[in-house]
């Protein structure tokens, strides 16, 4: 069961990478955790095996509710790796069924917080004395809390605002064992039954893995951080910033980070205070995240309304980099094709790209699929709408965007595999990010074509 966290690259990030504690050893090398791990892992594989054997005599008992809604309330009921699990399932059309995408649009990563004092032990064994020395406050209640983490607001002795993201405890544990458990289960399964090896069961496992692993790596995300500032500053962008690290308060569970304050950017009114020209700081927005696909090593992969704000300086703030993607230049090239097809209802031009995008073991009839592809018409018009005046209002954007996109995306999805493409994760990714910003357009700046539009550098 070690062999698929052995020999991935994400394997052992965190270790190594804490804070020292007073006598100079490394936290996290005790032997004792390596065994009390162990322990832990054993008792969660029981856990796991009690909460399926439960819904299995729920089941047995008459309470037999749809397939896809028993297997989202197990993964409630079985916590962290299942919750982020079912997040993965509902972003990503171009692997799940549709049924499943569907149901688990509604397993939400909202979770009541852990006292405070189980969340400072953490602090402590992670950045040991700097919590008494470095600190004035730190908030007692959270921010946020998620499965994985909270966010507590905090003063530094300097009286800089920070956010403190803390890890949950035995997060990483569980996240492992719950990972070599489906990894094996995943294998016997392709065994079992070998017609199921063009789906790859294994292989997104690992993909999940990947995921899952780099949003638990705070040193990853703390990488990533630097990373996209690093390309800010190479690039000479001065209208868009990241929060700063510090680096020696940040371990790999624990990520303290510059508070920003500012807005949402879909708070048009608000943004009117800090901003003379809101469509100029949405063009702000979109530009440095295009520029990002050709010349930073990743692209943010979660540009909801929640992730971008206008600072009370009247810069975009792009914050959470946990989710991230990468995407070679020749895919980059197809996928813009077939967004610049998509909004132009060019469904000749649509499926030629999918055809560069996807992967295939036989030829695809192109003029066949884009005949399918027009079929979808009148649902990307519902996504894509032409008429200012057909949009939603702000506080329906979010929420509508995430439920129409998603639909759109397993309907293209669809398609294109009745003609033989099985899509990369990526594809998805990026097309859902293009149509958060296509919403924000026609939300923010309803008269700007984001595909003419000569302020737009999509390609640069």
């Amino acid at each position: 069961m070690s062999v698929l966290i052995q020999n991935s690259p994400l394997a052992g990030r965190n270790r190594g990478k804490r804070a020292p504690d007073e006598e100079g050893r490394t936290l996290g090398s005790n032997p004792a955790r390596v065994l009390g791990d162990g322990i832990k892992g054993a008792f969660r594989i029981g856990q796991t095996a009690m909460v399926v054997g439960g819904q299995g005599v729920r089941w047995l008992r008459g309470d037999r509710h749809p397939l896809p809604w028993l297997m989202r309330d197990t993964f409630e009921r079985l916590g962290a790796t299942y919750i982020k699990l079912g997040q993965f399932i509902a972003s990503s059309p171009t692997f799940f069924p549709r049924e499943y995408v569907d149901e688990f649009q509604n397993c939400l990563d909202q979770t009541r917080p852990l006292p405070y004092a189980v969340m400072e032990r953490i602090l402590r064994e992670e950045l040991g004395s700097a919590v008494d020395t470095e600190f004035t406050r730190i908030d007692r209640t959270p921010l946020a809390s998620a499965s994985i983490a909270q966010v507590h607001g905090a003063r530094l002795t300097n009286g800089e605002e920070v956010v403190l993201k803390i890890q949950k405890p035995g997060v990483s544990n569980i996240l492992l064992t719950d990972l070599n458990f489906l990894y094996v289960s995943a294998r016997v399964v392709e065994t079992l039954a070998p017609k199921l090896a063009w789906t790859s069961l294994s292989g997104i496992i690992q993909e999940i893995q990947r995921t899952m692993m780099e949003e638990c790596d705070f040193v990853q995300e703390a990488n990533n951080l630097e990373a996209f500032r690093e390309f800010l500053d190479r690039t000479g962008n001065t209208e868009a910033t990241v929060p700063r690290v510090h680096r020696r308060l940040s371990t790999g569970r624990v990520l303290t980070m510059e508070r920003f304050h500012g807005v949402p950017l879909t708070d048009l009114d608000t943004i009117r205070r800090y901003s003379d020209d809101p469509e100029r700081t949405l063009i702000t927005a979109m530009n440095t995240w295009f520029s990002s696909l050709t010349q930073c090593e990743f692209f943010h992969a979660d540009v909801h309304a929640g992730n971008l704000m206008v600072l009370e300086d009247g810069r975009v703030g792009f914050i959470d980099f946990g989710i991230v993607g990468r995407i070679d230049p020749d895919t980059w090239t197809a996928v813009s094709d077939f967004m610049g097809a998509l909004m132009n209802a060019d469904f000749g031009a649509m499926a030629d790209a999918m055809a560069r995008i996807g992967v295939t073991r036989e030829g695809v009839d192109i003029e066949a699929l884009a005949r399918d592809l027009s079929g979808l018409q009148q649902h990307m018009e519902t996504v894509v709408p032409t008429d200012p005046q057909e949009m939603p209002d702000i506080e329906t954007l979010s929420e509508e965007t995430d439920d129409d996109v998603n639909e759109l995306l397993m309907d293209l999805v669809r398609v294109g595999e009745d003609h033989g493409l099985h899509f990369p994760r990526e594809f998805a990714l990026l097309i859902k990010q293009f149509l958060y910003f296509d919403r924000y357009v026609h939300i923010l700046a309803p008269e700007m074509d984001m595909f003419l539009d000569e302020r737009l550098n999509m390609l640069h």
